[in-house]
């Protein structure tokens, strides 16, 4: 844990291509021939990082109290009450956020993310079905766009909350919440809700 630890720490530094085993040993407090004791390569150790930091925001999840009743009286907080403890993980670990985040922008990741076991993230898929149970029309969109613009922009955000960029405060924490979904409002409409609005429509 020391040693990726203190490689995300260096990727912080260095970036993803710059680092070096000398500085990952060097802040490890390990000599870089006992680096290699436990992991073949710098690559390999990158994907060992990318993996626990992956795991634990996972977890996140897996803690969860969620109520599906919750998602037809509003959805958007719904929505939100999911996103709101997923963006403060990451505010909360600025290396691990700039490293995940330089990581998954990477030349290898696509090939890594193809053979990946993900299924610790199976809470969070359970969530997601519940939501297309209760809104159909969020069927509608492409589901790995969708995926790829929630997770990966919330930790865009994060990255530049926690390098100064952005203010971490509650209005930075609003405005990218809107940012994100203002655009799935036009799907969150469940099935009763619809036919509600046709029939006001043919009542007129």
């Amino acid at each position: 844990m020391r040693i990726i630890s203190a490689a995300m720490k260096a990727v912080r530094q260095y970036g993803l291509e710059g680092v070096r085993i000398q500085n990952i040993s060097k802040l490890a407090g390990v000599s870089p021939g006992a680096l290699y004791r436990y992991f073949d390569s710098k690559e390999q150790l990158m994907m060992e990082c990318f993996t626990y930091v992956d795991k634990q925001a996972a977890g996140i999840f897996d803690c969860m109290k969620f109520d599906p009743r919750n998602m037809l009286t509003d959805p958007m907080e719904a929505v939100r009450s999911l996103w709101v403890p997923y963006f403060r993980f990451w505010l909360a670990r600025p290396d691990e956020t700039v490293f995940y985040h330089r990581f998954r922008d990477s030349a290898f990741f696509p090939a890594y993310d193809k053979s990946r076991d993900a299924s610790y993230f199976d809470r969070f898929v359970g969530m997601v079905q519940v939501f297309w149970e209760a809104f159909p029309n969020l069927r509608q969109i492409n589901q790995d766009l969708l995926w790829l613009h929630v997770l990966t922009s919330t930790v865009m955000y994060a990255k530049y909350v926690v390098e100064g960029v952005l203010p971490d405060n509650q209005e930075t924490e609003d405005t990218i919440f809107r940012f994100l979904t203002e655009g799935l409002s036009g799907y969150l409409i469940s099935d009763k809700d619809k036919n509600r609005k046709l029939q006001s429509r043919n009542t007129e």
